[in-house]
């Protein structure tokens, strides 16, 4: 953890500013000395992004802070965040592994665990008024500490990308931007995301300039890569048959994978704040491990296990994108996923070709596929004959109800009325 002061000014409040060196977190350190009169301790949050072109805890200092520092929190992201995760298979919608979503709450914990070391009221953020993460900041933060105030400066200054760098200018705010940049971008250890410019057209295809992770697909080699994974009770723990710790292992999957096109996604995802949104992400490493996981799921778990399984993951996406980390459902929702993964312990071999992620191998300790009851060649140990009886069990429920309530397919329309008339007739006499 680098760290580095400038004098504070004297009887000022403190807020902690949630900094990532970009052009939004670089004006609002002037912004909020401007505005609310605060000193301002500019917090940037190692997830797994990729380093800046400069120290940019010095050039938080240079723009005004009077404390900055650079925190890694890279491990706890991927011990207690990511891999609650990939054990809940977690695709927000059935697309999208939430690698932005899912590092919000290990920021807003390290957020706060800062103001109440520096005695600090505020904390602020650099997310807009029409996005997710103000949620999931906002709602993380009071759900640790309510009596924390919450500043969002571009949720109260609505300024366009260009006003921000004029207003840089104007007040001697140092920055990277430029003008000509198009996209908004995220990327941390678990993917990249990108948004506005060509891609708010819905019909565009994305443009080449949008992807920074992956190769593209038409160009991906010609000849495959097959990579291993080795799990514990859900967690990956080896890869090509080598231990690793999750960061290395992320880092690794993330270059192999990404050499071979695989992770590229173009989603219009529902907003919870009712809009529906263009992005693309790039997430190699996610879509790779996520996919093994399910494979060793199918293996190991039974399929009702898997299919209440597949309600409670919905669950756990939902709560993790809506920024309910915090809140009183998760951890319960987490504790019966974990309960799963007592078995879901092996080792899948995946096929990585020009964009394509596929199964193709799979071992374990405790799988449930029994060669014996599957195969059809010498050495059947399955109970043929015992299929009759149960077949005529388990279709005994349709077939009682078949003979109640439908009328049989030899009764004709004529012979359904005459049977009606002769049941008319009977009525009639006994009355």
């Amino acid at each position: 953890m680098a760290t580095k002061t400038t004098k504070k000014s004297a009887k000022r409040e403190k807020v902690v500013l949630a900094y990532s060196g970009g052009l939004d977190t670089s004006v609002d350190i002037h912004w909020l000395k401007d505005k609310y009169n605060l000193d301002v301790i500019a917090v940037a949050l190692n997830v797994g992004q990729p380093p800046s072109e400069d120290d940019i805890v010095a050039r938080a200092l240079r723009n005004g802070a009077v404390k900055a520092e650079f925190v890694d929190v890279r491990k706890d992201f991927v011990e207690n965040y990511i891999w609650p995760e990939v054990k809940a298979n977690g695709l927000y919608q059935d697309i999208y592994p939430l690698s932005t979503a899912i590092a919000r709450p290990v920021m807003a914990k390290k957020l706060v665990e800062i103001a109440h070391r520096e005695g600090a009221k505020y904390i602020a953020h650099g997310s807009t008024g029409k996005g997710n993460d103000q949620v999931r900041f906002d709602a993380g933060i009071v759900a640790q500490d309510p009596e924390l105030k919450i500043i969002a400066p571009q949720r109260e200054w609505v300024v366009s990308r260009d006003e921000e760098i004029d207003y840089a200018a104007a007040h001697g705010i140092e920055i990277k931007a430029k003008k000509n940049s198009p996209y908004s971008r995220d990327e941390n250890l678990w993917g990249a995301s990108c948004e506005c410019g060509l891609l708010e057209d819905a019909w565009n295809e994305p443009p080449a300039g949008v992807w920074i992770l992956t190769v593209d697909p038409t160009k991906a080699p010609d000849t495959p890569a097959y990579v291993e994974i080795g799990f514990e009770k859900g967690v990956p723990v080896s890869l090509n048959g080598k231990k690793m710790d999750g960061v290395a292992l992320i880092e690794k999957l993330d270059e192999i994978a990404g050499e071979n096109g695989v992770g590229r996604i173009d989603h219009v995802e529902d907003r919870l704040v009712g809009i529906k949104s263009r992005e693309t992400y790039e997430c190699p490493a996610a879509t790779v491990i996520i996919s093994a996981h399910r494979s060793l799921e199918a293996m190991t778990l039974q399929r009702d296990v898997i299919e209440f399984k597949r309600i409670m993951e919905q669950k756990f996406c939902q709560l993790v994108y809506d920024g309910q980390w915090f809140g009183g459902l998760r951890e319960p929702v987490n504790a019966f996923i974990d309960s799963t993964q007592q078995f879901v312990t092996g080792t899948i071999r995946m096929k990585l070709y020009k964009g394509s992620c596929t199964c193709v191998g799979r071992k374990s300790p405790h799988s449930l596929y029994d060669t014996g009851l599957a195969t059809y060649s010498k050495g059947d140990t399955f109970d043929h004959k015992a299929a009759m009886g149960f077949i005529y069990v388990w279709g005994l429920p349709d077939q009682t109800a078949a003979r109640a309530h439908v009328v049989p397919a030899k009764c004709t329309k004529k012979t359904a009325k005459t049977s009606a008339k002769k049941t008319a007739t009977k009525k009639s006499k006994k009355q």
